[in-house]
């Protein structure tokens, strides 16, 4: 049997699904997609996710008002009932948009794992498919560490813990990353008990150590910190029993393993393909996301260990422009990546660390303020929140912010939106009214400190 070709054949129906465009029309498509269109953003990561945020965060404000002086009472969480309006949303929109492409006469879906089989040629099922060109969009996938025991387990990942049948009374959670750090305010304020197990001294290693020894303390107020430790082994009989490198055992009822992602270049054996990999084994691209195979470009979480929606989204545009355009390409842009953290209380940041900027040597000035220091943050008495601003002291731009506190992931935006622009600290914090008295008078005064 003859292979079936394509003009264009898209692995990964999330943000690869959004490369097509009028551009496209009249091009013979094929998109491979074995699970539910979407990817994982849609389906099992940060839309779902904050949809459970988002009760989270209000079952939290009913524990907590009574301290402002507001009777309101927790009384427990209908888990299913949450779930299944998260779910009875989420699963519609990745329904029609399988259903979508599948009623396009140009467009031929296959729900198979895709196994590149030579260059520009993939094995989809029982069928041999080439293509003119290849988008990689195939995202990443829970890495599962390899601990004594836990393989035999039915642990959760972040793929299915959000779909759990039943909320469980006591949760172990192992990692310390932003899986964890959402997941763990979602399930405790929800009714969980919950216990993170993590190797690192604090949680969320990478952000901005102030941001991570305040984030550490207030969960470790709220839950069972397992810090410096390790597990030496899991078993698993009617519950979950956790032996640690402390000599402790937690024993719970259902088991998350957030130990962070890897791409599904692998799975996908792209080398096979021409297709090359760094060390970590995400695909290595060019500037206008041209992998090392000839007509094969990839985007999104199999390319970038950043792993975030809207880097995808740009590559995405960045891709569907340079197909059409082949004597016009553009560049993708990752001067100013953003990323946020939907803990309790929530992360913004934009641009380097100020430890990474001490590591590099590179000079910089920096400004902290507490939200307490506004009128709103002290209208909310707010006692964690806060702003730390890092900018040259040559140019007076801005190098990079972290907010951390109520609303920060909106915040930090009107950061980025200076950055771009290229307005130094002072033209940001001068030339424009900040509302008086919401809570952006924070930015304005730590610009101004700057």
């Amino acid at each position: 049997m003859s292979p079936t070709h394509h003009d264009l054949l898209i692995i990964g129906a999330g943000s690869g699904n959004t490369v097509l465009g009028p551009e496209h029309d009249g091009w013979n498509v094929g998109i491979a997609e074995p699970w539910a269109f979407g990817g994982t953003c849609m389906n099992r990561g940060c839309i779902p996710s904050k949809m459970f945020v988002h009760a989270a965060d209000l079952a939290l404000s009913a524990r907590h008002a009574p301290e402002l002086g507001v009777h309101t009472t927790f009384g427990g969480a209908d888990w299913p009932a949450i779930r299944d309006r998260v779910f009875g949303r989420i699963d519609t929109i990745a329904d029609a948009g399988r259903a979508y492409r599948v009623s396009l006469d140009d467009v031929t879906v296959y729900e198979d794992r895709a196994h590149f089989t030579g260059p520009r040629t993939v094995r989809l099922g029982e069928q041999e498919v080439t293509a003119q060109h290849i988008v990689l969009a195939a995202g990443a996938r829970a890495s599962v560490p390899d601990i004594p025991g836990l393989a035999a387990t039915p642990y959760l990942t972040s793929d299915d813990v959000m779909r759990l049948d039943d909320m469980p009374d006591r949760l172990v959670i192992l990692g310390g990353g932003f899986i964890s750090v959402e997941m763990a305010h979602v399930f405790e304020a929800l009714g969980s008990r919950v216990t993170v197990v993590h190797r690192g001294d604090m949680l969320l290693r990478g952000v901005d150590e102030e941001v991570r020894r305040r984030l550490t303390g207030i969960y470790g107020d709220r839950m069972d910190l397992r810090l410096g430790i390790t597990v030496n082994q899991v078993i698993h009989d009617d519950t979950f029993h956790l032996e640690l490198s402390d000599g402790s055992v937690v024993v719970a009822d259902q088991l998350l393993v957030a130990t962070g992602r890897q791409p599904n270049g692998d799975l996908l054996e792209v080398e096979r393909g021409g297709i090359e990999v760094d060390s970590q084994g995400y695909v290595t691209t060019d500037a206008h996301l041209r992998t090392t195979a000839e007509g094969v470009w990839a985007l999104g979480d199999v390319t970038n260990p950043v792993q975030l929606k809207h880097t995808a989204n740009a590559e995405a545009r960045v891709v569907a422009h340079n197909l059409a355009h082949p004597g016009d390409l553009r560049a993708v842009d990752r001067r100013f990546v953003p990323h946020a953290v939907f803990g309790h209380p929530p992360l913004g940041s934009i641009g380097p660390t100020e430890q990474r900027l001490a590591d590099e040597g590179r000079p910089y000035l920096v400004a902290v303020r507490e939200y307490s220091s506004t009128a709103y943050g002290w209208a909310m008495e707010d006692t964690t929140g806060f702003v730390k601003v890092l900018a040259d002291p040559d140019t007076r731009l801005l190098l990079g912010a972290h907010v951390f506190g109520p609303q920060a992931p909106t915040l930090v935006q009107q950061l980025i939106q200076g950055m771009v622009a290229g307005q130094t600290v002072d033209q940001m914090a001068r030339d424009q009214l900040y509302i008086h008295p919401a809570l952006p008078e924070v930015l304005e005064q730590a610009l101004l400190e700057l």
